[in-house]
């Protein structure tokens, strides 16, 4: 991003929207899918109403009032997570995933996210990773792994077959749905993620007993 303003010579305000976030770490390199948590969500949102006031004074009263309305939904929405997810013990709470995107999702809801691919989903899973991949799901006994949308579903596919676990479904990482699809915003991308991953980790149990 900073390559891209200095080669557009952009001379006007830079908002670093992540601003306050704690980031996270993968192999040495920072995770980028911050907004992964709802915690962070708030931050951002509250850096870009600051920053929009003081670009628009006038408007004040209408970016607080929807920043207001913003955080109040995702705290909603935080609670619900965390009803959910209390319902599973942290030890059985472990999801399989195409990449590690949900890192500070889990961080947020003591959840394990085991992934094949790195952070980068321009890399490959080498054969290694994937069988010991295989071998973690059986032992544990992990009932479910997700695709996700902008991922290749057939890795996961894979190893759903020769570990007889589910597709728990299709995820959202980083891109929405359609306007028409279950996640078409920021806060139905997560709801739509909290549900798929909260109902996965319940079958699991269920089928466990």
């Amino acid at each position: 991003i900073t390559r891209l303003i200095d080669s557009a010579n952009y001379r006007g305000p830079v908002v670093i929207a992540t601003d306050g976030v704690d980031a996270m770490n993968v192999n040495g390199e920072p995770d980028p899918h911050a907004w992964q948590s709802l915690e962070n969500a708030r931050l951002y949102a509250n850096n870009i109403t600051k920053a929009l006031i003081e670009l628009q004074p006038e408007s004040e009263n209408d970016f607080t009032q929807r920043n207001q309305q913003f955080v109040a939904d995702t705290l909603e929405l935080q609670e619900t997570a965390k009803q959910r997810f209390s319902a599973t013990p942290a030890n059985q709470r472990i999801v399989v995933t195409s990449h590690d995107a949900f890192g500070y999702f889990g961080r947020e809801y003591s959840i394990q996210f085991i992934a094949p691919l790195g952070v980068n989903t321009d890399s490959e899973a080498s054969a290694s990773n994937v069988a010991q991949l295989i071998r973690q799901i059986k032992s544990q006994n992990i009932r479910a792994v997700f695709v996700e949308n902008i991922t290749d579903p057939r890795l996961m596919e894979q190893i759903a077959r020769e570990t007889d676990a589910h597709i728990g479904g299709s995820l959202y990482s980083d891109a929405l749905s359609s306007a028409s699809g279950p996640a078409a915003t920021y806060l139905k991308m997560m709801r739509h993620n909290i549900t798929l991953i909260s109902a996965a980790l319940g079958a699991s149990i269920d089928m466990a007993t």
